[in-house]
């Protein structure tokens, strides 16, 4: 058994080491002078969000973009109260979500759709904040190259909480994944809170057609049907100044149904490597567990899980660091804590994912 285990943890560090190449391979993207162009249409899906929509739309007044060359829809998602959208020198509509399917976000950016009069699209959440840069970053990408769909970075506005920090790290790696992947060429995986593509992309692949049934997961399954049809149109734009910042969740069972829903979708995926690389991060996290297990029934000396876990520490925290140094220039805290607690974390929501529920924006889901 001990043998299964640094096989497991072998594989695992190769492959959390071919990341961060595919990482490196992402150059970064500082936006030129070019002068703006792309109509946009920033869609923002939202349920009782009366409190964080404010100041998102703040942001979107902040923009150093023509405001001409945007517009807002906001799409409530039966919210308790009615949100009274404040006056913006840009147009903002508000709509109702029309219910198709049993994903309320996929029905809510499809329902948008129907009111798109720009080519380009881009979602983010009603609990974002965005930069001043972020259209431009993504207007002077699209002139610059031929594509169909960007995605981009989000992380964390985070306190000094421990809970935050933790999060920070599990977001970090994540993004750190994605960028990865997208540097390998296999791509799986991006953030809806960050995610540009073109009306006629979405209608060519029937929007969401084919995946309606699982909650979640309007970005990525969008994304991997995008790849299989357009692989060389699919970019990620790795640039600082189109980063959106977003808020941790507040307790800890959230923030557990939080990765559940995100889990559950795995299965689904049309990625094969985005399905290997899940089975092979769940094994690596497990392994962990077992081998702290072995520690305290004797079956492994001290120095035998010491070694372990400096091993899978290590990878670990290459991938952590770096993509660090991209989203937060760095400041990563609370490192080795989270990083003993993480495997015992991400084994229960994956196992849990298989066969439970959860509760998202106070309705509950079967996985």
């Amino acid at each position: 058994m001990s043998l299964i285990l640094f096989i497991i943890l072998k594989i695992y560090v190769i492959t959390i080491g071919l990341l961060i190449y595919g990482f490196f391979k992402i150059k970064k993207y500082q936006k030129s002078d070019l002068e703006p162009k792309t109509g946009f249409t920033i869609i923002v899906p939202f349920r009782n969000e009366a409190e964080n929509l404010p100041i998102l739309l703040e942001s979107f007044s902040n923009l150093n973009y023509p405001t001409d060359l945007f517009e807002v829809i906001l799409v409530d998602d039966s919210s308790d109260e009615k949100f009274h959208t404040p006056h913006f020198t840009f147009h903002i509509s508000q709509i109702d979500t029309i219910r198709v399917s049993k994903s309320p976000k996929k029905d809510a950016i499809t329902t948008a759709m129907q009111h798109v009069k720009t080519e380009w699209v881009i979602t983010t959440d009603a609990d974002c904040i965005v930069p001043e840069n972020w259209l431009l970053s993504f207007d002077n990408y699209i002139q610059e190259n031929e594509i169909l769909m960007l995605a981009g970075a989000v992380t964390y506005n985070c306190t000094n909480s421990f809970s935050d920090h933790f999060q920070q790290l599990d977001l970090t790696s994540l993004q750190g994944a994605t960028i990865g992947s997208f540097g390998l060429n296999r791509a799986f995986m991006c953030n809806g809170a960050n995610f540009a593509y073109t009306k006629s992309l979405f209608e060519r692949l029937n929007g969401f057609e084919g995946n309606d049934k699982i909650a979640s997961g309007d970005d990525v399954f969008l994304l991997q049907k995008a790849i299989q049809k357009f692989p060389k149109e699919v970019h990620y734009l790795k640039a600082e100044e189109a980063i959106v910042t977003t808020r941790p969740t507040e307790t800890w069972k959230t923030l557990f149904y939080q990765r559940v829903r995100w889990a559950a979708k795995t299965s689904s995926y049309q990625s094969v490597f985005g399905k290997l690389l899940g089975l092979i991060v769940f094994f690596g996290n497990l392994s962990f567990v077992i081998g702290f297990l072995f520690l305290l029934f004797g079956i492994w000396s001290y120095s035998i899980f010491a070694l372990f876990a400096f091993v899978k520490f290590m990878t670990d925290f290459v991938l952590l660091y770096v993509t660090s140094l991209f989203l937060t220039n760095g400041k990563v805290k609370s490192v080795l804590l989270s990083s003993l607690l993480y495997p015992f974390f991400s084994s229960a929501v994956a196992l849990y994912s298989l066969f439970g529920s959860y509760e998202w924006k106070d309705r509950r889901f079967k996985v």
